[in-house]
């Protein structure tokens, strides 16, 4: 077996190729396209196993070599310390501690989830930008019309009606804002159908339509929600146990302990960051349509920090989630309903 590293970049992809042993078979620098790489693989001595860094350019990489390789693994960035920390760091250094990593079986692999699921979730984060867009060009309108002290109503500003009349209002609106304003509420549009045509594709998804109609029987899970967990999840059967899924969040802090000393620190900046905002931003509104996160949520204010009962209400919603929703053929149920349901099948 032959063991290779990749340290890829935008250009080009430095590669490192090693025996059982560890000594150097070869390694050069190729371009980072198709057809260097199909170029390169024809030279390679059989059977290979290759490893590379998780950077924006791994997913296609990572498709493209999986045919044809023994083995390919993803490394994750943030646990490559010997690389990151090194004295002297060049790409053909980094592409050969890789293939050293992946020859002692020592590389931090990290999940890579299947092509179907990464297709999805990239459209589902791209509709996550339309909204931030949408959000951010809504503030400039307002702000436009602040610093003109143009008087408005602010919850109804972005209805289309009122725009319209405010717009017209010849006395009260200066003319040098008009074209912006007229912009912005374009932008704004154009950013309204974009997000709802990519909804209506996921929602329409064979791939997604069992599992988002399992989650979407949990209390508070909506569209947006069920998507985000199906996609930025995946696979759960990855997860040992509830705690992992928890972790994975981004519900929890970090734990540094030595000695006798244990020190917690507040969540987390090792987590998906896309699935942990979607959730705390859904558990603020969660416990309105659920009588059970509802008693969490006001347990935990009345110890007097708001923040933290918005956490236990999204950690409460993980543990429902992860089990049995978002994997077998079951749609969720109450504990009474439950517990009824038990004891009628045992009469």
């Amino acid at each position: 077996m032959y063991y290779i590293g990749l340290d890829v970049h935008k250009k080009t992809i430095s590669y490192c190729v090693k025996d059982a042993s560890g000594q150097v078979h070869r390694e050069g620098t190729i371009g980072g396209n198709r057809n260097e790489l199909d170029w390169w693989m024809k030279t390679l001595p059989q059977p290979w196993a290759v490893a590379m860094e998780a950077t924006i350019f791994t997913g296609w990489i990572y498709d493209h070599l999986l045919p044809h390789a023994a083995q390919v693994k993803v490394a994750h960035p943030v646990m490559l310390r010997a690389i990151a920390l090194a004295k002297k760091k060049n790409d053909r250094i980094d592409a050969g501690k890789i293939a050293d990593c992946l020859r002692c079986d020592f590389l931090p692999e990290c999940h890579m989830a299947s092509t179907e699921i990464r297709d999805r979730r990239r459209s589902l984060r791209y509709r996550h930008l339309l909204v931030r867009q949408m959000v951010q060009m809504k503030n400039r309108v307002s702000g436009l019309l602040l610093e003109t002290g143009v008087s408005h109503n602010k919850q109804r500003l972005h209805k289309v009606r009122y725009f319209q009349k405010l717009i017209s209002n010849q006395e009260e609106v200066p003319e040098s804002i008009r074209p912006l304003l007229k912009l912005s509420r374009e932008t704004i549009v154009r950013c309204q159908k974009t997000e709802y045509a990519l909804v209506s594709s996921l929602q329409r998804d064979p791939l997604l339509a069992e599992r988002i109609k399992r989650l979407r029987t949990v209390p508070g899970v909506g569209p947006i929600t069920a998507f985000t967990w199906a996609l930025e999840i995946g696979d759960v059967s990855r997860f040992r146990s509830a705690k992992q899924a928890i972790s994975y969040c981004g519900l929890c802090g970090d734990e540094k302990s030595s000695a006798d000393k244990v020190l917690r620190t507040p969540l987390s900046k090792q987590r998906n960051k896309h699935i942990q905002s979607v959730l705390i931003e859904a558990a603020k509104l969660a416990p309105r349509h659920s009588h059970e996160l509802a008693l969490i949520h006001e347990r935990e204010k009345q110890k007097g920090n708001a923040n933290r009962a918005t956490l236990a209400v999204a950690e409460r919603w993980s543990r429902i989630c992860w089990p049995w929703i978002a994997e077998e053929r079951t749609s969720f149920l109450p504990k009474r309903e439950a517990r009824r349901r038990l004891s009628n099948a045992g009469q």
